[in-house]
């Protein structure tokens, strides 16, 4: 794999400060039953980081003491680590509000056929991956048969009252399928409610559409095919700075597999060290600390954030 690493240190992108934390991001590991060409995490069934139980103690420690409200959930697949059960049931003991990036497949992949319920039982918000409501599209992006396992996963939840009138929240993520900015989020999902009701009768609350990050494996694909100088120039002259004061990493923490922290997830990926505590830091040292005003480490992938509609976990700005 190319390293977009170089392409991104020089960079004009505007400085930014750490606001209130209000979410605790935690990827729990690489390992996933899926490998997608968008991914910007590089997982894949080969892959053995895992988050071991010390560290997910960690996690639940730091919830408690600096009374944070929002647990995410990220992987890889965040279900196939073998503390995701007793993670989630101890947050959501502290009234901690969960929320599972979930790649659909999983639900029904052979071992997990637990998983809808328990995601039901305990009132976890499911944040899914389907960059579109074509077989060809999806299949292209995610890999063969993907697009029928995750309508079977959609159906499942719906079953179980997501996505519906109710308190189960079912939010859908799109990503574009190559080099270019995601379409105005509340026209596309319009178009993704009606076209997956009609077909299949399946609802869901939101669409976020996500930029695609010049990162790991798509930043790599743009790198072999040419294609990133223009990539970046799309993303940089599209740039909106109304979009600065939303962007996650003003009020978001990320935590990788061993524990230690990042301003936002696309940053962990690239092994950007934060400034918190003056570097490479472990949550166990920050039980106390003052977030406020911290500097943000930034590059040039920050424009993937704040290019046209904006984009981040969240969805466009």
């Amino acid at each position: 794999m190319k390293d977009t690493l170089k392409y991104l240190k020089h960079t004009d992108f505007p400085a930014i400060h750490r606001g209130g934390l209000e979410t605790l991001q935690v990827n729990l590991g690489y390992l996933c039953n899926q490998q997608c060409l968008h991914c910007h995490v590089d997982a894949s069934p080969r892959r053995t980081e895992i988050m071991q139980r010390d560290n997910i103690d960690a996690v639940l420690e730091f919830l408690d003491k600096r009374n944070i409200k929002i647990l995410d959930l990220t992987g890889g697949a965040p279900e196939m680590n073998p503390h995701f059960r007793d993670l989630v049931v101890a947050a959501r003991a502290m009234n901690v509000q969960v929320i599972d990036r979930c790649n659909l497949t999983i639900l029904e992949e052979q071992g997990y056929n637990w998983l809808a319920d328990f995601l039901a039982e305990y009132n976890v918000e499911v944040i899914a991956s389907m960059p579109c409501y074509l077989q060809e599209n999806v299949d292209k992006q995610r890999g063969k048969g993907v697009f029928t396992e995750s309508i079977k996963g959609l159906k499942r939840l719906n079953a179980l009252g997501y996505g519906r009138p109710g308190e189960l929240k079912l939010n859908l993520v799109y990503n574009p399928q190559g080099p270019y900015l995601p379409p105005d989020q509340n026209a596309l999902e319009a178009d993704y409610k009606k076209i997956l009701f009609d077909k299949f009768g399946i609802e869901f609350n939101q669409l976020l559409a996500l930029a695609n990050m010049p990162i790991k494996r798509f930043g790599s694909t743009l790198i072999s095919k040419g294609e990133f100088s223009s990539y970046m120039q799309l993303l940089k002259s599209s740039h909106k700075n109304e979009n600065l004061g939303s962007v996650m990493c003003k009020t978001l923490l990320s935590v990788d597999w061993l524990g230690y922290v990042y301003d936002c997830d696309f940053n962990q990926m690239l092994g950007l060290r934060s400034k918190i505590n003056g570097g490479r830091t472990h949550l166990n040292d920050l039980m106390a600390y003052d977030f406020n005003k911290q500097d943000i480490v930034v590059m040039d992938h920050c424009y993937g954030c704040t290019a046209g509609q904006g984009s981040s976990c969240g969805g466009a700005l």
